[in-house]
C-alpha cells in the first residue's frame, strides 16, 4: 500500500519526502526537480511498540512500515500532457491515498510557479487536473457501456447509470469519492477503473516555523474549503522538520521540537495518519526472540492476518490466542496474562483489533 506525495512544484514536497524517509530525494528551488516518483519505505511510529519492547526485553524489534512516494509537481494542462503530465498522473494512479501538499508559507526565495502564495487556487488546479483525467477515463468507458446498454443488457444499464452520475460529478468540478454510492456497487464498478480522485485523500499545509503550532490565515482558509471533504488536515512546518530530522541526537531533536511549541514530530504524526488514511491497522507478536508489528487492512479476520506472517498460517489456521495490548501493560507479560485467565482463544470468525497480541495455532 502506498501513498504518494502531490501538489504544485515548489511547494515542499520533495523536502517532505526526504524528512519522512532519510531518503535524500533531489530538492531544489526550481520546477520539475522530481521527475521519477523517489520511493521511502517508512516506518511507523508507533509508542506501544516501545512499552512491549520494555516488557519482554527481545532481541529485536520490527516495527510497521508503510510505503511513501514523492511524485513530481503537477501543472496546469497536466490532464492535456502538460510538464509531463501524463507520466506524473500515471504515478498517482498506482498509489493507494494521496498526501496533498498545500503552500501556506511566504519566502520571497522560493518561486511560486504562479506568482504568488494561494492555497485554495493551488488546490483547485490539481483538483482540476486529477478531475479532468477521471473524465477521460470514465468517457472511455462509458463508450462501450452505452453500446452493451442498448441491447438491453441489465448489468450494462446499471453500470451506465453509475458512470453517468460520476460523469455528472466530475464535470461538476467534484471528485469521484464524493458521490454517494452502495458500496457494493462501488466495489463492482468504480473501483476496476482506478480513478485518481476517488483515492482517499489527506490536506498538509506546508507552514513557517512561526505557524508550526497554530497555523495562519492560508491553512484557515484551507481547512475552510475542505470541511465538507472528510479530509484531515494537518500542519507542519517542512523545512525545519527536515532540518530536525537530520539531528542524530534525540534529546537535540527534542529541544528543537520543544522551542517550536511542538511534544512530537509533526512527521510523526503525518505517517501515523497515512497509515490510518490507507485504511492500514496494527497486530503485534511479542517474544523473546523478536515483538513485531504487523500491518493488515481494517477488517481482517484471523486466518487473514494470520497470512500476512505466512500463506501456509492462513492456509491452516486451527485458532489464534489473543490478549488485548491493554491487558498484556496491566499484567506485565504473556505468562501473568494466562495465569489471570485474560488471554482469550479465537477461531476463524475474528476480526482482528488494531493494538492486539496474537499468537497463531496451525497445521499445514
Amino acid at each position: 500500500m502506498k501513498a504518494g506525495i502531490v501538489g504544485l512544484p515548489n511547494v515542499g514536497k520533495s523536502t517532505l519526502f526526504n524528512c519522512l524517509s532519510n531518503a535524500k530525494a533531489q530538492s531544489a528551488n526550481f520546477p520539475f526537480c522530481t521527475i521519477e516518483p523517489n520511493v521511502g519505505v517508512v516506518n511507523v511510529p508507533d509508542p506501544r511498540l516501545r512499552k512491549l519492547e520494555e516488557l519482554v526485553n527481545p532481541e529485536k524489534v520490527i516495527p510497521a512500515t508503510v510505503e511513501i512516494v514523492d511524485i513530481a509537481g503537477l501543472v496546469k494542462g497536466a490532464s492535456k500532457g502538460e510538464g509531463l503530465g501524463n507520466q506524473f498522473l500515471g504515478n498517482i494512479r498506482e498509489t493507494d491515498a494521496i498526501i496533498h501538499v498545500l503552500r501556506c508559507f511566504e519566502n520571497d526565495n522560493i518561486v511560486h510557479v504562479d506568482g504568488s502564495v494561494d492555497p485554495i487556487r493551488d488546490k483547485e488546479t490539481i483538483d482540476i487536473e486529477l478531475q479532468l483525467k477521471d473524465l477521460e477515463t470514465v468517457d472511455k468507458k462509458l463508450e462501450k457501456v452505452n453500446k452493451a446498454a442498448r441491447t438491453g443488457n441489465k448489468d450494462a444499464i446499471k453500470e451506465q447509470e453509475v458512470l453517468q452520475k460520476i460523469k455528472n460529478a466530475l464535470e461538476s468540478g467534484k471528485s469521484v469519492r464524493t458521490v454517494e454510492l452502495d458500496e457494493e456497487v462501488r466495489k463492482e464498478y468504480v473501483k476496476p477503473l482506478q480513478f485518481i480522485t476517488d483515492k482517499p485523500v489527506m490536506y498538509l499545509c506546508n507552514v513557517n516555523d512561526d505557524d508550526a503550532v497554530s497555523g495562519n490565515k492560508y491553512v484557515d482558509q484551507v481547512k475552510e474549503l475542505v470541511k465538507d471533504e472528510n479530509a484531515e488536515v494537518l500542519v507542519l512546518a517542512v523545512g525545519t522538520e527536515a532540518d530536525i530530522a537530520e539531528l542524530d541526537d534525540y534529546e537535540e531533536r527534542r529541544e528543537f521540537l520543544a522551542d517550536m511549541g511542538l511534544d512530537e514530530a509533526g512527521s510523526a504524526k503525518l505517517i501515523r495518519s497515512a497509515y490510518k488514511l490507507l485504511n492500514q491497522e496494527t497486530y503485534f507478536t511479542a517474544g523473546e526472540k523478536e515483538v513485531r508489528a504487523w500491518t493488515i487492512n481494517a477488517g481482517s479476520t484471523a486466518p487473514q492476518a494470520a497470512g500476512v506472517i505466512h500463506t501456509d498460517f492462513e492456509k491452516g489456521f486451527i485458532r489464534a490466542e489473543v490478549i488485548k495490548y491493554d491487558t498484556y501493560v496491566e499484567y506485565g507479560s504473556e505468562a501473568k496474562v494466562k495465569e489471570a485467565g485474560k488471554l482469550k482463544v479465537e477461531g476463524k470468525e475474528y476480526t482482528v483489533q488494531d493494538g492486539d497480541v496474537m499468537h497463531f495455532l496451525f497445521n499445514v
